[in-house]
């Protein structure tokens, strides 16, 4: 059987082959694989894990192809990059059909409040946030405190591919690795230990996003 270094997950929601396609040109060594097979995805070196669609139909379908188990021992054990709804299902409820997560970080999944959809000069925003917004890596704004591994080469600030009604809201503030603003800050990536995740496409992102993805494949928590 070939190595397989990196498993994309697929549960037939999200755009896997300009994920895979990304991930290839960051990595045209590796053996990059898109696959709903539980074996593949339990002997891979790396996970990516992402998504895209409703939050419940994401559920059912991960689920349906019985991914549930080996996706929650991927995200705790090996290199693990969630991306767009594959940030949002690790967590434990959605607002988006009151649906329950993977409960693998305490918190809930919030939709963009429409009270507060308006800009600094009082125009509405509009929801889904979709187009590019700056992410500000927090760790960088901590004293004495190195800019995550996967920031590597990515300056503060830098503009990232956002399409999306909801956004994460961690009990635990520590696991916060960037930030966005619309036009109330929220968290644009988690980190915690061998996982990274983000609400952004890095695939849709242009260098900032292909170099975010390059960190990951030679990233070794």
């Amino acid at each position: 059987m070939k190595k397989i270094d990196i498993a994309v997950v697929d549960y037939g929601m999200g755009n896997l082959r300009s994920v895979s396609k990304a991930l290839e040109h960051v990595a045209p060594s590796k053996n990059v694989l898109v696959t709903s097979n539980p074996k593949d995805i339990a002997n891979a070196e790396r996970v990516v894990f992402p998504g895209q669609g409703a939050m419940p139909d994401c559920i059912r379908e991960l689920d349906s192809r019985g991914l549930r188990d080996v996706v929650i021992q991927a995200a705790h054990n090996k290199p693990f990059l969630g991306i767009c709804i594959g940030l949002q299902m690790l967590f434990e409820a959605s607002e988006e059909g009151n649906v329950a997560g993977l409960g693998i970080f305490k918190g809930k999944v919030k939709r963009f409040a429409a009270a507060d959809m308006k800009d600094s000069n009082g125009d509405k925003l509009k929801v889904p946030h979709m187009g590019w917004n700056q992410v500000y890596q927090a760790n960088q704004l901590e004293v004495n405190r190195s800019p995550h591994a996967l920031w590597q080469g990515i300056e503060n600030g830098a503009r990232f591919y956002y399409v999306h009604s909801y956004y994460v809201h961690a009990d635990d503030a520590s696991i916060t690795a960037g930030f966005s603003e619309y036009p109330q800050q929220f968290t644009s990536a988690i980190a915690s230990n061998n996982l990274f995740a983000v609400q952004f496409h890095p695939e849709k992102s242009a260098n900032a996003g292909l170099q975010l993805l390059s960190n990951f494949v030679n990233w070794m928590p």
